[in-house]
């Protein structure tokens, strides 16, 4: 009985709330934590499990997590986790969760295709490193579609990735899916140090380019585009304007704001106003004419008195209920809750049966017209964002008013990375100061010149014609 009893004690030990136990050669720990039973493998050395006791004890009597006391899930689940919890607790927009499932979805492949390590627990930096080499094997389609031609990623793309790849193993770390202390295997990386050498260069046009683009335009695509010039609009922003909220001609002001209730918001979630000069605003008045609701810009078909939208007449406001009935009344059929992705696509048909157009449109008329005056390296209308930026630059344009006019963030306390921090967060741009040094920044452009020519060009000639005959794909020239 005696000799048992000493032969336990050699087996067995305990430190505070640790007990080590002795199984073959293996030492075992087992304590209680958070309710749980946990009795992790160590080792055959009886000195490293007594330290390894003693360490554990110390966390729990802190109460602090131990270095035992995490849930390893595969990487895809770990995906599913990290864009619900964007999803469902961060509201991030759909576009930016369906990025984000993109870019990690490569990791999903590379785990399936190399056979290594499928478990959060279980990757480190190596197999992170692996998967960069892996990254610059393969191809994608740039724009997403299957039967697009595929090319190699981008410096840029690689890195958006891994970057995401980061966020979502921070994500794990926080939510304890890996080690207490084990590190981000793309924290060690040091993606900020990767060189962009191969990325797309983003083109201008030169003043005469500009003229040629704008000479090239017919009566319906020149106001989208000098609208485009001359706010730095991201076209997702110009074809969700409103009237007549969105838009004030006596004040000559532009709102860029969130539509939260018709299923659209701005990028940054930052709402903005937009000085209109002159000669844009004459240009508004025109396509605007005598209409006190709907979308600001139409589709081409719409733009004659003989073709109108299915819901013409609709205010905000009528449209949010009319979109909210549709959604009641599918969920009644239905017998369940639409989620977000659903009731996006039902918000967008609400905006397609107000008349307004889809950016995939600006895009390809920007490409036709690109291509009509041979400039083909032309193909994104996000380069006249660029343009405007730049004209506010050449024109001197007070860094707080640059940025508020390209709707960036200015506050310290939102994750800006300029250099104003938090005097950004006590200075306030007047509408006069802005209004100043915008027009300053842009009278100075041909574009402001073409605007002018185009309102007298077309109140002489047009008068003449009926309405349906205005926006029939009629070319000039300024002289």
């Amino acid at each position: 009985m005696k000799q048992s009893s000493k032969q336990n004690r050699k087996t067995s030990f305990r430190i505070g709330k640790v007990r080590g136990d002795l199984r073959g050669k293996i030492w075992y720990l087992t304590y209680h934590e958070n309710g749980k039973r946990l009795r992790p493998k160590l080792g055959p050395d009886k000195e490293q499990a007594r330290q390894m006791a003693a360490r554990i004890n110390s966390q729990l009597e802190s109460h602090t997590h131990s270095v035992f006391n995490f849930e390893p899930v595969s990487i895809d689940d770990l995906q599913q986790r990290w864009l619900n919890h964007h999803e469902q607790v961060l509201r991030s927009s759909l576009q930016t969760i369906r990025r984000y499932r993109a870019a990690t979805t490569h990791l999903i492949n590379f785990i399936t295709k190399k056979g290594v390590a499928s478990k959060t627990s279980l990757f480190q930096v190596g197999h992170a490193e692996e998967f960069v080499h892996y990254l610059r094997t393969i191809k994608v389609a740039p724009n997403g579609h299957e039967n697009s031609q595929k090319r190699p990623l981008l410096d840029k793309g690689i890195k958006y990735i891994l970057q995401c790849c980061r966020s979502m193993f921070g994500y794990a770390i926080k939510r304890r899916h890996l080690s207490p202390y084990a590190e981000n295997p793309f924290s060690s990386l040091d993606l900020d140090r990767i060189p962009i050498e191969n990325a797309k260069v983003i083109s201008i046009f030169s003043p005469d380019q500009e003229k040629a683009f704008l000479e090239a335009c017919d009566d319906w695509q020149f106001p989208i585009f000098l609208t485009l010039m001359l706010t730095g609009l991201r076209p997702g922003e110009l074809i969700h304007l409103l009237l007549p909220d969105d838009i004030d001609l006596k004040k000559g002001m532009l709102y860029v704001r969130n539509k939260p209730r018709l299923g659209w918001q701005v990028k940054t979630r930052n709402e903005r106003e937009i000085p209109l000069i002159d000669e844009l605003r004459d240009v508004l008045k025109i396509i605007i004419g005598d209409r006190v609701t709907g979308p600001v810009f139409l589709q081409r078909r719409y733009t004659s008195s003989s073709v109108h939208p299915k819901m013409i007449g609709y205010t905000e406001k009528q449209l949010e209920n009319l979109l909210q009935e549709r959604v009641v009344k599918e969920e009644e059929v239905s017998g369940n809750a639409m989620d977000r992705s659903q009731w996006m696509k039902f918000s967008r048909t609400i905006w397609g049966d107000c008349g307004t157009l889809k950016t995939d449109r600006i895009r390809t008329e920007f490409i036709r017209l690109t291509k009509q005056i041979e400039l083909p390296q032309f193909t994104a209308p996000k380069s006249l964002r660029h343009l405007f930026a730049t004209c506010l630059q050449d024109g001197n344009v007070d860094p707080l008013i640059r940025s508020e006019l390209m709707g960036h963030s200015t506050s310290a306390t939102n994750g800006a990375s300029h250099g104003l921090g938090m005097t950004a967060t006590y200075t306030h741009s007047r509408p006069e100061t802005k209004r100043k040094q915008l027009t300053n920044a842009l009278l100075i452009r041909l574009a402001v010149q073409i605007a002018k020519t185009w309102c007298i060009r077309y109140s002489t000639k047009f008068n003449k014609f009926d309405d349906e005959a205005k926006f029939k794909g009629n070319r000039w020239q300024i002289r």
